[in-house]
């Protein structure tokens, strides 16, 4: 019996860590995905590799919000963008950055669609599009970057914006209290943030059910 609990115990743990384990590995910021994704293709060319500004890559998120989940505004005949006036007026306020430390926007890339595209997927098929796009990811006027992925109502559609900078890395895009604001839905780069409560982005699998049934399965057996 004694033999028995003990088996108990030890299946108990590991099915615990195991589901710590894999929430980890599925709840990562996607946004910090595509910025490895698009830094590991520009040094494969033989360029630079770019610093990740959390201040910009929220600016890349308020710039997505400035949609309001309308698909059909980026790209096309009915295309929009927002004002440039909004990065110091809005965006940067409703990141805490600070707009004296604002710096010029050299590149952007935004893409939306209904369906959810893993970042290398996102990048490789939906922002690099064509010769202009790659034009733009290859330039050497970038040193910096932020990126940002966002859904709209619980769901699709789903947006993907990559702001590129040239301002001196760690002395633009500064925000007030040191990190800027994180707001949801949406992730943005940099953040040291896992993602894992947005729910537009949310890909936690949640395996407490199974140990749950496990457990009553083994408490059965004894």
């Amino acid at each position: 019996m004694a033999m028995a609990q003990w088996f108990l115990l030890l299946c108990i743990f590991f099915i615990s860590a195991s589901a710590s384990n894999v929430q980890t590995k599925v709840t990562d910021n996607p946004a910090d995905e595509l910025v490895a994704v698009l830094n590991s293709n520009r040094t494969g060319n033989k360029l630079s590799s770019l610093y990740s500004n959390p201040g910009l890559a929220c600016l890349a998120l308020q710039y997505i919000k400035a949609y309001q989940g309308e698909c059909s505004a980026v790209g096309g005949p009915d295309a929009k963008k927002p004002a440039e006036s909004e990065f110091a007026e809005t965006f940067a306020p409703d990141c805490d950055v600070k707009a004296s430390s604002l710096a010029q926007i050299t590149g952007r890339f935004l893409a939306c669609q209904s369906k959810y595209a893993e970042p290398s997927e996102a990048f490789n098929d939906i922002l690099i599009r064509n010769s202009k796009s790659l034009d733009i990811l290859n330039s050497k006027n970038h040193t910096e970057v932020g990126a940002a992925v966002s859904g709209s109502d619980g769901g699709g559609p789903y947006f993907w914006c990559v702001l590129f900078s040239n301002g001196k890395p760690k002395s633009s895009f500064v925000t007030e209290g040191g990190e800027p604001k994180v707001t949801r839905p949406g992730c943005f780069s940099g953040a040291n943030d896992q993602c894992n409560g947005a729910n537009t982005l949310s890909r936690t699998i949640h395996l407490w059910p199974i140990a749950l049934g496990s457990l009553v399965a083994l408490l059965y057996a004894l």
